[in-house]
Parts: structure tokens; sequence; C-alpha cells
């Protein structure tokens, strides 16, 4: 875990040497360590998977059909220990021994004296050890099964038997009772997820609740001490909180670009008389002010005018700007305290004034501009959550801010990410939806103990990360509210979470915070005319769009499709009206080279044994019938792995592209899901080694500041731009006719003049049955776009070869000139292996056209043929590479 601030009082001494050993149940130190156990290195930051798995204990269990074969970790006792020298506290110190992270029910032991019990994931164990230490110290953790002893919650029982009505088959009932099924239990087998029993005990316990599977990942429940333990030492003035948060910005005569309006807050262990508090910044540019304001008992607080404000901004709107801040404690000239940051000076809002369309707008303003939200939920990069690294966030960040989004979404079912995570998000221009740590399931909130923890675990994150520049909203939960009010048809106030997201988060965010929008959960909406359906509504709040892919309806009236491939279809996109939609997907394989990196090409076949253990969702051929019309049924590994990417692909161009048409009344367009947290089969844009997906690059495209598209109609097609940049757009638009050969039969141009956050229609006229329709623009305002007359399975592309010319430009690099002969559709380079990148990938060109890309993170002795590139496996061709 790396933090941006430090603190010169504070030492910290890391402790990294531990050792884990295997127990049985509920040992005290003295008989366990009788039994003389085995113990091996531990990986701190980290967990008994990723230490077990580095002394060649157990295989891995991403691996095949590994995952089974680990299973038996999260029913036993594991024991750390570790040693460290005595330290001495001098006059008016502490010391304090930190676990940033244990995850999750454990003891901890001193010297053979029990410090205490900790059972939250979510925030630190600290201990007092001031008088505890001796010249060699041991220290003791015990972890027990977490779910160990726990019963289900009346009101989880409640929910499950509602939701056991609804999924029963008909006449199921009798012989669920019959069979003796306990109440609060699904009466038949639930793999993973919302409906699943292990979900419903996990309730009362502050631990990931992807940790016993989900629809994309598999159960491999973390374990151990997960993020950095310290030994540290304090004084009274030591610095445990600031803030520097913007109230407002306002133009005036004192600055050409206006002044902001900073509150500055600094807090202490203790009160230190006669001490005052001294906040300096030092902007992008260099200019330094300094600001010193007494202390009210042990906090200063004080608003302070910074003309001429750097302010930050995410990186499609201008440049993510920080200021170099240093907070110090003084008394009588002397600094007793002090700590450094870099944050970022801005404001952002949530607005909800009423729609011109109906209902309200739900959209972000940051620094008084409106933000067309564009981006992708982010769930844990690993099922062994203490094994993920900072690099490994900058990277999957990266992409994501290359792929042209500016928001990411941390899921509620996973954790609160380290501080690097948001250090590189602040960093990139990116802003952050913050889940609380709550999902798709009943909570019992009235429980007195849950509420301390949640209190606590709000207080701590809420002050963590309030000085965050890329925050942008707090929200209470990941479709509590939708499952609950689906169930229940109500969201009165109960036993289910209601106290948690409508006045112990909210009042958190109030109370340390008070300048980020709180959101009450994801989805949420407050339409009165919608009751309880106004939790995944259209007219307020934000959505989640799962009629397709699910094939949901979240709507009140019975609806009838073609089939059940038509349910599921991307189409049904076009009818959305949602005001922010804050989750909306389609699975897809990952690339073959990673499948055939992590499941032996012996096992791998499509729905084999291996093959359908890592896809998570069920059935595990549900996206055969979209697959029957949008490319045809696959018949090989390698045509599964492409029409599934394909059909993912242009579902999500067709979604992002209807969504940003109907900006201003859609304000928002968040992919489920961004990345993996393990090697399988997702909704995911890039895979678990970090190769990104066709669906990654489409979604790039569709995602650019300003975008053409087409909308069909009934009278043909409309030609939309759409500009959620910061400033107009004023070009000249190329309309083509090509046909399935690639070549252009005839063009028109139009004159394009749209302002920020604007979205117009400009041209209309028919679409052509055997052609295509094509757009570009003549100073590449915008990526080039097309309009296929129909599914991809009956677009009859006429591809006669790819040729790729690679030019190697040092050890790293090399660029590949592609150029098409005949319509190449899905024109692509197959990734060599994990970490190298593509500047561009999966995209069509017309008849005679280039496209040069670079390739980057390359070996020395990478071999360059392998950057040949290909066009849809669907379509016959040639390539040749020279």
């Amino acid at each position: 875990m790396v933090s941006t601030a430090s603190t010169a009082s504070t030492a910290a001494v890391p402790l990294t040497a531990f050792s884990i050993a295997e127990a049985d149940r509920d040992l005290d130190p003295a008989t366990f360590l009788a039994t003389s156990p085995t113990w091996y290195p531990a990986v701190v930051p980290g967990g008994v998977h990723e230490s077990l798995l580095a002394a060649g204990v157990i295989d891995d269990p991403y691996v095949g059909t590994n995952e089974g074969s680990v299973r038996w970790i999260e029913d036993r006792d594991w024991w750390y220990r570790a040693s460290f020298p005595g330290v001495t506290a001098g006059s008016g110190e502490r010391l304090r021994l930190v676990f940033h992270g244990l995850d999750t029910v454990v003891t901890v032991w001193l010297n053979g004296r029990e410090l205490g019990h900790h059972e939250n994931q979510f925030r630190p164990a600290e201990f007092d050890v001031t008088e505890l230490l001796e010249d060699e110290n041991e220290i003791l953790l015990r972890f027990t099964p977490p779910l160990a002893g726990r019963t289900i919650p009346e009101s989880v029982t409640a929910m499950n038997q509602a939701l056991a009505k609804l999924y029963m088959p008909a006449g199921a009932a009798e012989a669920t009772e019959a069979a003796g099924v306990p109440d609060g239990v699904m009466p038949f087998e639930i793999e993973s997820g919302p409906l699943s029993a292990t979900l419903s005990l996990a309730t009362t316990l502050r631990k990931a609740t992807f940790s016993w599977g989900w629809d994309f990942g598999p159960r491999v429940a973390s374990v151990g001490v997960w993020r950095p333990v310290e030994l540290v030492r304090e004084t009274s003035a030591t610095i445990i909180g600031h803030h520097v948060a913007v109230r407002g910005l306002r133009s005036g005569v004192h600055g050409a670009h206006g002044v902001a309006d900073v509150d500055l807050l600094v807090q202490t262990r203790e009160t230190v008389a006669g001490a005052t508090a001294r906040v300096t910044l030092v902007s992008p540019s260099g200019d330094r002010v300094e600001h010193e304001f007494p202390f009210d008992g042990d906090s200063a607080a004080t608003t302070v005018a910074v003309v001429d404000p750097e302010l930050w901004w995410t990186h499609d709107l201008g440049t993510p700007n920080r200021y170099d801040v240093t907070v110090e404690v003084v008394h009588e000239r002397t600094v007793l305290a002090r700590r450094t940051d870099r944050i970022g000076l801005r404001t952002i809002e949530l607005d909800r004034q009423s729609d011109p369309e109906g209902g309200r707008l739900f959209r972000f303003v940051l620094n008084g501009v409106p933000v067309f939200s564009r981006g992708a939920a982010w769930v844990p990069a690993s099922m062994l959550v203490g094994s993920v690294t900072d690099d490994d966030h900058r990277e999957l960040l990266t992409l994501a801010r290359d792929a042209n989004m500016n928001m990411i979404r941390v899921w509620g079912g996973g954790v609160y990410e380290n501080d690097g995570f948001y250090e590189a998000t602040d960093a990139l221009g990116i802003l952050v939806w913050q889940d609380f740590m709550f999902a798709c399931t009943d909570y019992p909130s009235l429980d007195e103990h849950l509420q301390r923890e949640v209190a606590l675990e709000a207080a701590y994150q809420v002050r963590r990360l309030r000085n965050r520049a890329s925050l942008g909203v707090w929200c209470g939960n990941n479709e509590v509210q939708m499952i609950h009010g689906g169930v229940f048809q109500s969201l009165e106030p109960g036993d289910w979470g209601w106290d948690f997201f409508n006045r112990i988060l909210p009042e958190a965010v109030a109370a340390d915070d008070g300048f980020t929008p709180y959101w009450p959960g994801s989805p949420f909406g407050e339409d009165p005319d919608d009751g309880f359906m106004a939790a995944n509504g259209f007219r307020d709040g934000d959505r989640h769009a799962w009629e397709v892919w699910h094939g949901m309806s979240m709507t009140s009236a019975l609806e009838q499709f073609e089939s059940v491939g038509h349910s599921r279809l991307y189409r049904r996109y076009a009818d959305d009206t949602g005001k922010f939609i804050s989750e909306f997907g389609i699975h897809a394989s990952p690339e073959l080279g990673t499948l055939q990196r992590w499941v032996d090409d012996r096992d791998l076949a499509v729905h084999s044994a291996a093959f359908d253990a890592h896809n998570k969702d069920n059935p595990k051929d549900k996206h055969d019938p979209i697959l029957e019309i949008v490319t045809g049924l696959p018949t090989t590994l390698d045509e599964y792995a492409q029409f599934t990417m394909v059909s993912q692909a242009e579902g999500l161009k067709f979604g992002i592209e209807h969504y940003r048409r109907r900006q201003p009344h859609c304000s928002g367009t968040l992919i489920w899901q961004l990345n993996d947290a393990w090697p399988g089969f997702s909704w995911s844009v890039i895979d678990y080694d970090l190769v990104p997906k066709a669906g990654y690059y489409y979604a790039s495209r569709a995602f650019a500041p300003v975008i053409a598209s087409f909308r069909e109609t009934a009278a043909g097609a409309e030609l939309w731009v759409s500009n959620s940049g910061a400033d107009a757009v004023r070009t000249t638009a190329t309309i083509s006719r090509v046909g399935f050969d690639g070549r252009t039969r005839r063009s028109e141009t139009i004159d394009v003049d749209l302002g920020p956050g604007e979205s117009t229609s400009f041209w209309s006229g028919v679409v052509e049955p055997d052609g295509i329709l094509w757009v570009d623009s003549v100073d590449d305002a915008f990526p080039a776009n097309r309009l296929l007359p129909g599914e991809i399975k009956d677009v009859p592309f006429e591809t006669r070869g790819i040729e790729s010319t690679v030019t190697r430009v040092d050890d790293a690099t090399a660029t590949v000139e592609i150029r098409s002969s005949g319509y190449g559709y899905l024109v692509h380079i197959d990734s060599p292996a994990p970490g190298v990148r593509f500047s561009d990938n999966y995209f069509d060109l017309r008849d005679g056209e280039t496209r040069t890309i670079t390739v980057r993170g390359l070996s020395a002795d990478t071999d360059v043929q392998a950057f040949m590139a290909s066009p849809y496996i669907g379509a016959l061709a040639t390539t040749t590479a020279r």
C-alpha cells in the first residue's frame, strides 16, 4: 500500500517477516505451539493462498479446475507469527501496532498477551503497545474460518423465502417442505452470488462479498494479512487527519481565472497548547502560498482564498492539476509535526434538476462544467485481494484512461482499494464512483454490533479518501434497494440495510467529508410515480440495464420476444431512456492466448469441464441464443473466442452510442465491467492477464470526447454527432456509401457545428441493404464509424487480403502498417503475451485503406512475425506479411 501522504513526526517501522502455519480449530497459543506446527514464509501483504502457493504447498487455484482443491483453506485456522526487537517510547510518545488490513476474523497476541479480536476486513486493527514491548517481541495472529458459528439473520431469512417463491419451479414448494430444507436456505443449489446460502451467512461479517464466488469469479475466499503491518511511534502533536476542500469557485477582479474558496482542516492526536496549524500550497506552476491559523482543541480550521486556482479536471476536460500540500503543527517556531500530500482543487456536484424530457437529470458537474461520465465498473483485480499491487492498479487504470474513460465505479461487492489506486485516479484524471461495500442482499442493519462496525468502517474510509480530487460520489451499496424493492415491493424502513444507507453512511460522509455527494445505492431513484420500481427506474437516478444479456424486464408490462436470444439482444438498449446507466454489459471470452495460459490444451474445448469451470455465469450456454442471431453458433474454440468478442463489442458500441445521443437527458454510461478477478469468461473488456478484448477497443472509440454515430429509424438512418468535450466542434463530415467489397460508391459532405455537451442529428437518409454507411471527418475530429445493414452473420464481407508491414523501432517498440484489400472487418493482431500493448486494434478498414499501429511492451527477442494482422474469422480472407 503506497500513500502520497507522509508525517515527519510519526516514525513507522514496517513488519514484514511473518510465517504462517495451519492448525485445528480454536487452539490457544500455548496449545497450538505445543503441536510443533510446520511454518512457511508468509507473503505480507498477501494472504494464506499466496503464501502456500509460493511455498509449493498448493497448485494455482486459477489453473484448470484447481479452484476446488483449495476450498479446505477457508475451513482451517491459520496462524501468523513475527518477531521484532523492542522499541522504547520517549517522553510524551506512544507506540501503536497497526494492522492496516486483516482478512477477516482474527485474534491478536503480543508476547503471550491477547491484544484483541477483530472482524472487519475494511478498517485497520490498532493497538497501543507503549507499555507492552520487551527487548524481543513476538506477534501471533489466529485467523479462524470467517463463517464459523454464524446463522442467517431473521431479515435475510425472510428475503430468501420471498426469493425462493419467485424462483421456485411450479409445484416445488411441497417437495421442498417434505425434504426438510431449512428456512432461509434456497431450495435449490445456487453456486454463488445473491441467492447463495453462503452470502446469506456472510451478511453479518464485514468481508468482501465476492469472496464466496460471484458470476464472474470462483469461490477462493481470501484470508490473512492483506495490507501492511507497522509499529508506529507518535507524539501528542501527531497529525491524524487533514482536509483540503474547495467550498466554491467565484469569478472576481483578483485573478484572471477567478478565486477558489478553500477550507483547510488539521486534526491532531491530542490538544497541543499554544500550537498553530500551518498549511502551505504550491501550485503546479510553482506559486506558493502559506496559511497559519490557531487550533481550537485538537483541530484547526479556516477558509482561504486561492487566486487563479489551477483546477483538477478529468483528462478529457483539461489537466488533472494537483497542488503540493504541506501540513504542519507549529509551536513557538518549532515544527512539531508535518504531513505532505498532493491534492487537486475542484468542486463536484450531482445535478438533479428537472429534465425537460421528464423526470430529473442525474449528472456530475465538475468545476461548474457538466460531465458525461464514460467508463466502467471496477472489480478487485484478483480474488486474492492482498496480491494486487500498485503497479497492477496503475496499469489497468492507464488502460481505462487510454480508452477515453473518465469515470471508474468501485463496485460494492469487492473492497475499498488501496491508496495507490486512488493516487492513480487522481494523477490520470479519472473520477471515482465509490460504493460502500454492500452488495445484492438484505443486511441486518438493526443489529447494534454490525451498526458499530459499519460506522467505524465508514468513518475510516471517508477520512482516508476525502482528499482525493478524483472522488466523485459516495454510494451506499450495489443493488440492495433494487433487489429488496423487487422482492417486497417496498423500500420502507426496516431491518434490510435501510439504517446503513439512509442514516449511518450519509452521516459519516457529512461529518468527515461534507463536500462529496452521497447517493443511497446503485441503482437508485426517487421518482414518486414509479414507487419501489424507482430504484431501477427510467425517470430519476441511475439504473442497471440488464434487460440485455439477462433478458430481464424492468417494467411491470409483460414483454413478448421473437426468441430467447432476442430477449437478451443488445438492440434492446435502444429502448432505454435512463438518466445514467451505471451498469450494462455483455459476456465475452478473452483472447485464445489467455485461455491457453490457464487451461491445458488437452482440456480446452468449448463447454469442456475446464472451459465451463472458468465461466461462473449460468447457464453456461447463455450466450448461444444471442450468437445465433449475431454471428451464428461457433463450431471451434477459435470461433467461440472471436464470436463472443464480436457480440460484446458490437453490443457495447450500440449501447454507448445510444446513450450518448441522448445527452443531456442521459449523462453517463458505465460498462460492467472493466477488469477480471481471475482468468475466466465474463463481462470484462480487459481480461485477467490485462489483455484488452475487442470490446475494449470498440468502447474506446465510442467513448471518444466527440463521436459520430448512426441511429437506425423506420425511414433509414440518422447521423448524430455527440460532443462530451470541453470545446465546440466545427468540422466537415463525409458520409460514404461503401460496398461489401470495401469500395466507396459515392460520398457527400456536411458541416458540423456543435457546442460542448450537445448531441444533435445532422443528416438522415436511407440504408441500402447491399452496402455500408460510413462516416469520417476531414480533420479527425471524431473516430470513423459505420452502420452495417444487418447482423454480422448476414453481412457478406468481401475480404481479399490483409497486408502487414512491421518496422522495429527499438527493443520494446514496433510499428505495424496494415493495409486492407477488400472490406476488412475486425482487423486485429492477437496479443503474443501479457504486457504487449497496441495503440489500436479490432477495427474496420475499407478497400485500400491503411492504418499504422504502435506496439509497445516488447522484449528484444520478440518475433515480430507474431504481429500479422488478420480479419474476422467469419470472413473468408488471406493475409500476408512482409
